[in-house]
C-alpha cells in the first residue's frame, strides 16, 4: 500500500463561514444566524476528518478513505492518534500521482538495464552516474496508455562531469532512446534504440553556479541591498491565522495545490469584517510542447495531478527567496509508507515595497500628497523536473488581490543530428536546440463576496466596453461606454479574454450596495494571457478541456475541486472535469459562485533563457470594484521619510520653499 495523499476533509463552507464570523476578530452577532433567542452561537466543532488517496500495488487499484481522527492520550498510545475508518471506496479505471520514490526507483531501474547501457555505450557513455533519468508519466494518446497498466516513458539526460553535482545536465539531452517503465512492477517493458543521435557536444556557457557563468567571472560591482524593519513587520500571526492592514485570512497548504488561501475577508471600519472569499488555490497547470517530433509531442505535463505542486515544493533559503522580515510556515506530508515528513520554511510571509500608491501636487500651490504602497506576499516555489514555479498571492492596502506565477529554471531540450535545424524550436548551441511550448495555470476562486454565514447572493457579469455607432448619440465620434452582461447559466459563462473590450467580469453580491445604490463586488482583470495552439484534435486536449477557455463559471460542489478530474494521469475519459460539469448548466444567478480563471504564457525560447531562464511573470488581478465607498487607501499614513523631509523644509519670507518652487515652475 502506497499513500499518495492524506489531507484534511475540509468541512463544510457554512460551518467555516459561521465560525470565522464567530472566532475571528472583531467579533460580530451581526454575521450569525439568528432564532428568537438571538444570534446562534456555534458550541461544537465538526469532528476532524482526512481524507486518503491510497494505491495498492499489488492489485494496482486507487481507493480513498475517509477517516474520522479522535485523539487519545499520550500515556495509552505513545502519543499517536486513532482514526476510525467512515468509507472507502475503490475508483476504477484511474492512476493516482507519481510519487518521488516512483521516481528515483524508476532511474535506477533504467540505469541497470543491460539494453539501455549498451544503447549509452554506443553514444560514448560508460559511466551510470553520469546519466539523468527523468520519469515522465505517458498521459493518454491510446488504449496502450490506459489506466491497467502505470506507466513512465522516461527523458534521459547525460552530464560530463560526474565529481560536479551542480553540473547543468539538462545540456545534453539523450536522444533516439525510446524507454516504456511499468512502475507497479517497477520493470523496463519496452525497450527500442530507435535512432542514433550523437550527443551534443558540451556547452561552456552550460553552468549557472558562481564562478561558473560567462567566461567565469562574476559581477564584482553589485552593492548590498538590506531591507529593514526596525519595529517589526505590520503583520500578525496567531498559528495560521494572518492580521495585516484590514486583510486577514487563513494560510493552508496540501499536496496537490501547495498554498491555499482561506476566508480572505476585509476589515471595513463601521461595516466589520466583509468577506471576500472563501479559498483561493492554483488547482493546475499544463505544459504543452509544439514540436510534432518524437519525444517531444508526448510532453505535455499536469503537474499538479500527475505529481503535485506542494509535494515538489522546497525550503525557502532566507534572503534569497524573500527579504526583510519573514513569517515562514513549514508544510508538513505523508510519504508512501504513511510517515510525516516536513518542508521546513516552505511557505514565505513577508512585506514588500511596491512603489507609489498615490500621488497628487497642487500646481497652484506646490504643495503635495504622496503615499507609498505596501503589499503582503504569501508565496512558495516548487520545482518540476527542470522547472521552478514561483506562486505569489499579493495583498494590497488598496483593496487589491494579485495572483502571480514567477516562472524559471532549466528549458526542456532536443538534441539535433550535425547540421539539422527544427522550426518547433529555437537553435541554443550546437546541436542543442529548445522546442516551443506553452505553459497554463488554472486558478480556483471561491468567491463569497459579502456573504454572510449560510448566504449565497453572489452574481458574475461580463463587462465589455462597447463603441457608440455615430449619429445623434455620437455626433464626434468619440463615444464609448462600459456594457455589462450578467452570466445567467454555467454554459453562458464559459469566456475568453478580449483586450480589444477591456473584458473584464465583476463578482457582485445581489443584495448588498455601496453608498451610490450599486452594487458592491470584487472585478476580475486578465493579465497578458493566451489560449492553446495546439490543434482541436491534440491528444492531451482530452485531458484537459478546461484549456479551451479562459474563464469558466460554476455553482459551488464540493466534489468539483480539479479542472482536469481528480486523477488526470492516464486518463482516458474525454472532457472530464470542468468541461462535464457546466454541462448542468446550472443557474449562477443569488448562489455560491466558484470562478476557474484560465491563464497562460506562449514560450518561445531565446538564447538568454540560457543555461537558466530568467524570471517570467504572469498572473491576473482581483479588484474592489463599488466594494468601498471610497478609495480605501486614502487613510494610509505619509512615510517617515515624508514627514521628516517636510520637518526640515523651512520657510523663507513666511513662504514655503514647495510654494516658491512651484510658482517657479508655473511661470
Amino acid at each position: 500500500m502506497r499513500f499518495v495523499e492524506v489531507v484534511l476533509l475540509e468541512p463544510d463552507k457554512h460551518v467555516v463561514a459561521l465560525a470565522d464570523a464567530y472566532f475571528f476578530p472583531p467579533f460580530q452577532p451581526s454575521l450569525l444566524p439568528r432564532t428568537k433567542g438571538g444570534p446562534v452561537i456555534p458550541t461544537k466543532l465538526p469532528p476532524r476528518r482526512a481524507r486518503l488517496v491510497v494505491y495498492n500495488k499489488k492489485s494496482n487499484e486507487t481507493s480513498v478513505w475517509i477517516v474520522e481522527l479522535s485523539e487519545v492520550h499520550a500515556a495509552t498510545r505513545g502519543g499517536h492518534h486513532r482514526g476510525k475508518v467512515i468509507s472507502s471506496e475503490v475508483v476504477p479505471d484511474v492512476q493516482p500521482p507519481m510519487d518521488a520514490m516512483e521516481y528515483a526507483e524508476c532511474e535506477a531501474v533504467v540505469k541497470d538495464f543491460p539494453p539501455f547501457r549498451e544503447a549509452m555505450k554506443k553514444r560514448g557513455i560508460e559511466d551510470m552516474d553520469l546519466v539523468m533519468v527523468d520519469p515522465w508519466c505517458v498521459g493518454y494518446h491510446s488504449d496502450a496508455d490506459s489506466p491497467s497498466r502505470r506507466l513512465a516513458k522516461p527523458l534521459i539526460f547525460c552530464r560530463t562531469e560526474s565529481d560536479c553535482p551542480m553540473e547543468n545536465g539538462y545540456a545534453r539531452p539523450v536522444e533516439g532512446i525510446y524507454v516504456l517503465v511499468d512502475m507497479q512492477k517497477m520493470k523496463v517493458i519496452e525497450f527500442e534504440d530507435r535512432k542514433f543521435v550523437p550527443l551534443p557536444p558540451a556547452d561552456p556557457l552550460r553552468n549557472y553556479t558562481p564562478g561558473e557563468t560567462r567566461g567565469g567571472v562574476d559581477r564584482s560591482d553589485v552593492k548590498p541591498l538590506q531591507i529593514v524593519q526596525p519595529e517589526g513587520p505590520s503583520f500578525r500571526v496567531n498559528g495560521w491565522f494572518v492580521e495585516w492592514q484590514k486583510w486577514n485570512f487563513r494560510v493552508g497548504f496540501t499536496p496537490k495545490e501547495g498554498l491555499v488561501i482561506y476566508s480572505v475577508a476585509y476589515v471595513d471600519g463601521s461595516r466589520g469584517r466583509r468577506p471576500v472569499a472563501h479559498r483561493l488555490s492554483f488547482v493546475e497547470m499544463v505544459v504543452p510542447y509544439g514540436d510534432p517530433n518524437d519525444p517531444h509531442y508526448r510532453k505535455n505535463a499536469f503537474d499538479a495531478g500527475e505529481d503535485g505542486l506542494g509535494k515538489n515544493a522546497h525550503s525557502l533559503k532566507k534572503g534569497c527567496d524573500c527579504l526583510g522580515y519573514i513569517k515562514y510556515f513549514d508544510a508538513h506530508f505523508t510519504n508512501f509508507t504513511g510517515g510525516v515528513e516536513t518542508i521546513e520554511n516552505c511557505v514565505c510571509l513577508h512585506e514588500e515595497d511596491h512603489g507609489i500608491l498615490w500621488k497628487h501636487q497642487d500646481w497652484r500651490t506646490g504643495l503635495a500628497e504622496v503615499r507609498r504602497s505596501r503589499r503582503l506576499t504569501v508565496s512558495f516555489i516548487c520545482t518540476v523536473a527542470n522547472y521552478e514555479y514561483g506562486f505569489y498571492w499579493h495583498f494590497y492596502q488598496d483593496g487589491k488581490i494579485e495572483a502571480e506565477v514567477k516562472l524559471t529554471g532549466i528549458l526542456s531540450l532536443g538534441a539535433l543530428q550535425p547540421g539539422e535545424s527544427r522550426k518547433y524550436g529555437t537553435m541554443i548551441a550546437p546541436g542543442l536546440y529548445a522546442p516551443v511550448h506553452q505553459h497554463f495555470f488554472v486558478a480556483r476562486m471561491d468567491m463569497a463576496i459579502d456573504c454572510k454565514p449560510g448566504e449565497a447572493f453572489n452574481q458574475v457579469v461580463e463587462v465589455n466596453t462597447t463603441i457608440e455607432e455615430p449619429g445623434e448619440n455620437n455626433v464626434h465620434n468619440n463615444a464609448f461606454y462600459a456594457e455589462e452582461t450578467v452570466l445567467k447559466t454555467e454554459m453562458q459563462a464559459m469566456r475568453d479574454c478580449n483586450p480589444l473590450t477591456a473584458r473584464h467580469w465583476i463578482v457582485r453580491n445581489t443584495r448588498t450596495v455601496n453608498r451610490t445604490g450599486q452594487l458592491t463586488g470584487f472585478k476580475l482583470v486578465p493579465g497578458s494571457n493566451c489560449l492553446p495552439l495546439a490543434g482541436s484534435e491534440a491528444k492531451f486536449l482530452r485531458r484537459a478541456a478546461f484549456l479551451k477557455h479562459n474563464l469558466w463559471v460554476t455553482q459551488y460542489s464540493p466534489e468539483e475541486r480539479f479542472p482536469g478530474g481528480e486523477f488526470p494521469n492516464q486518463n482516458p475519459r474525454s472532457g472530464e472535469g470542468l468541461a462535464t460539469w457546466v454541462k448542468q448548466d446550472r443557474p449562477l444567478e443569488e448562489t455560491d459562485i466558484v470562478l476557474w480563471y484560465v491563464f497562460g504564457i506562449t514560450h518561445v525560447p531565446r538564447l538568454e533563457d540560457w543555461p537558466v531562464m530568467p524570471v517570467e511573470r504572469i498572473g491576473f488581478m482581483l479588484m474592489p470594484h463599488g466594494f468601498f465607498n471610497c478609495s480605501p487607501a486614502v487613510d494610509v499614513p505619509p512615510n517617515a521619510c515624508e514627514l521628516d523631509t517636510k520637518d526640515n523644509d523651512g520657510k523663507e519670507n513666511g513662504v514655503s520653499k514647495s510654494v516658491q518652487n512651484g510658482l517657479l515652475a508655473k511661470l
